[in-house]
C-alpha cells in the first residue's frame, strides 16, 4: 500500500494541519507516513501546498511530491486564478489517480478537463466549505471535510486513526508547529468550548464527506 499525496490551496486553510493529521494517522493505523509542507511568505491567502506520503512500507523519500497520487485542492482559485506553486494544478498526476476540489460545482475549462480525462483521472467535487460551516459550525473545519472525501475515496487511512489523531493534535499533548499553524490551531480551538466538542464536530464534519464520496459512482478505493 503506498500512497502520495498533494494539497495545494492558500494560506491559512489549515493544508499543513490537514498533512499532520493524515501523516499521524497513517501512523496510529501501523503504518508509515512523512509529511512536508511547502510555502513562500507564511501569510493568510498566499498559495501553499503540503505534501504527505503515505506506505505500508518504511518511506525514505523526502522533499516536495511531484507525482501524486492524489491532488486535493482547497480552494477555486487555485485552478481558476492560477494560485498554485506547481502548473498547472495537476502537473505530474499519475494516471488513474484522485482529483479532490473543494467546489460545490465543475470548474474545470475544457482544457484541463481534456488533459486529466486523458489520464483517467478520478475526479471529486466535494463542497467541504459548505460541509463544514453547516456540520461543524465553522468553515475552519474546512480541512477536515476534505480529508474526509479523500479517505472516503481511497480508504488510505482509517476514520479511527484519524480520530485518534485529531485528539492526539487538539487534546492538549505537545505538537510542534509553525507560529501561524499555532495561531489557526488555537482560533479553532475557540470555535468550541471544549475539547471534546471539537472531536465531535470536525469528526462529523470528515464523516459527512466520507460517506458523500462513499455513495459516489466515481468512488471504489483501490490504494495499491
Amino acid at each position: 500500500m503506498k500512497l502520495d499525496v498533494r494539497m495545494s490551496g492558500l494560506g491559512g486553510q489549515g493544508m499543513v494541519t490537514a498533512a499532520n493529521l493524515l501523516g499521524m494517522a497513517a501512523v496510529n493505523d501501523g503504518n508509515y507516513g512523512i509529511v512536508i509542507p511547502f510555502f513562500g511568505a507564511e501569510k493568510r491567502l498566499a498559495p501553499t501546498e503540503s505534501y504527505v506520503r503515505i506506505s505500508s512500507q518504511k518511506v525514505y523519500e523526502k522533499g516536495e511530491v511531484g507525482y501524486p497520487d492524489a491532488i486535493m485542492v482547497f480552494h477555486p482559485e487555485v485552478i481558476t486564478k492560477g494560485k498554485c506553486y506547481t502548473m498547472p494544478f495537476y502537473e505530474g498526476l499519475r494516471p488513474n489517480g484522485w482529483l479532490i476540489i473543494n467546489t460545490e460545482s465543475p470548474l474545470l475549462s475544457e482544457e484541463d478537463a481534456r488533459s486529466i480525462a486523458d489520464l483517467n483521472v478520478r475526479v471529486l467535487y466535494v463542497p467541504a466549505s459548505q460541509i463544514a460551516l453547516d456540520v461543524a459550525g465553522t468553515e475552519l473545519a474546512t480541512n477536515m471535510a476534505l480529508l474526509g472525501g479523500l479517505v472516503g475515496a481511497t480508504d488510505i487511512v482509517t476514520l479511527e486513526g484519524l480520530e485518534k489523531a485529531i485528539s492526539q493534535r487538539f487534546g492538549g499533548g505537545k505538537f510542534i508547529a509553525s507560529a501561524t499553524t499555532a495561531a489557526l490551531d488555537d482560533v479553532l480551538k475557540k470555535k468550541y468550548a471544549k475539547t471534546q466538542e471539537l472531536l465531535e464536530k470536525n469528526m462529523a464534519a470528515i464523516r459527512k464527506t466520507y460517506e458523500l464520496v462513499k455513495d459516489s459512482p466515481s468512488a471504489d478505493s483501490t490504494p495499491s
